[in-house]
């Protein structure tokens, strides 16, 4: 009972309340630390694999420390308090470490962009809020691509993973996948710089958001039936194409996405999902926000379930 007022919590905290300050933001916290933990790290040569290798690994051990002890520390301390204070406490420290609301606000902020056409705005609006690439030369259909790319991929990152992460391990676990997805987001490139420093942090994050980012597949498949969205074309896009993305789990959710939206997705140089679908639309990114909430409550209720089970029988 404790968890499900605690994701019911964080889900009304998030979305009637404004996010902290970055100045008190957590996660903001946790991007500084890595930021200067990594630049430490770049001191080390880059031929000299292992050391970096250890280097990045050290960075994210010793944040999910710094970050998860204080969490631990006070879930324990509320252990002798009713059920529903430690509920509403518990919920009031899940909100900073997954965000619904946030994810469509920025998703809107791009399609009124492109509703009046100033492409130069939704182009600034995609790179500042949602994507790492490049967004100088894209034309309207592939800001809309790329703003339904990041709400379907981050319904795993930003709302299941630390959902079921809280749900299987309390507020502790949830804490460690903020931080190493941060960190993943940060520094976990193919690239010269990162290739090694921030490989530990990419495959940390690949396996705990292994069964989420499938499941999350799964209930955007059911999210679409609910909405009138094609359900069926999404589940067999999803079977068939989801290897297509570099990242193991990424594609589950945004192959199931372009199926359900009957549209394609596209990086340029990287993948090209429902290659026969339409191109992507306002009215493309304002379904896929539609499928996001409602795939969103789905897994609140899924891992409401999960942390009532080990409530009654564990």
């Amino acid at each position: 009972m404790t968890k499900l007022i605690a994701i019911l919590v964080a889900l009304l905290t998030d979305h009637f309340l404004v996010e902290l300050p970055a100045v008190l933001h957590p996660v903001v916290w946790m991007g500084n630390w890595i930021k200067w933990s990594s630049a430490l790290a770049c001191r080390i040569p880059q031929k000299r694999h292992a050391a970096r290798f250890s280097a990045g690994m050290a960075l994210v051990l010793i944040g999910i420390t710094l970050f998860t002890l204080p969490v631990w520390f006070l879930s324990r301390t509320m252990d002798s308090l009713p059920f529903w204070i430690v509920g509403i406490f518990t919920g009031l420290l899940l909100k900073p470490v997954f965000a619904l609301h946030g994810l469509i606000q920025a998703a809107q902020e791009i399609r009124n962009a492109l509703a009046i056409e100033n492409i130069p705005e939704a182009r600034r609006l995609l790179g500042w809020h949602l994507v790492s690439r490049n967004t100088d030369l894209l034309d309207a259909a592939h800001i809309a691509s790329g703003t339904i790319e990041s709400v379907a991929e981050n319904l795993t990152d930003s709302v299941a993973v630390p959902l079921f992460c809280f749900a299987i391990g309390g507020l502790p676990l949830a804490w460690v996948w903020r931080l190493v997805n941060t960190a993943d987001a940060m520094i976990g490139y193919h690239s010269k710089e990162w290739e090694h420093i921030g490989k530990f942090a990419a495959i940390a994050d690949d396996i705990l958001a292994f069964l989420p980012a499938r499941l999350t597949g799964m209930l955007i498949c059911i999210a679409a039936a609910l909405i009138g969205a094609d359900w069926q074309t999404a589940w067999r896009n999803m079977v068939t194409e989801h290897a297509a993305t570099e990242s193991p789990n990424a594609g589950w959710s945004m192959s199931a996405m372009s199926g359900a939206l009957g549209i394609w997705l596209e990086k340029h140089g990287c993948y090209r999902l429902n290659d026969h679908g339409l191109a992507p639309s306002i009215t493309a990114v304002d379904l896929s926000c539609q499928v996001v909430v409602c795939g969103a409550y789905l897994l609140a209720v899924c891992a409401s379930g999960i942390g009532w089970i080990q409530d009654v029988f564990l």
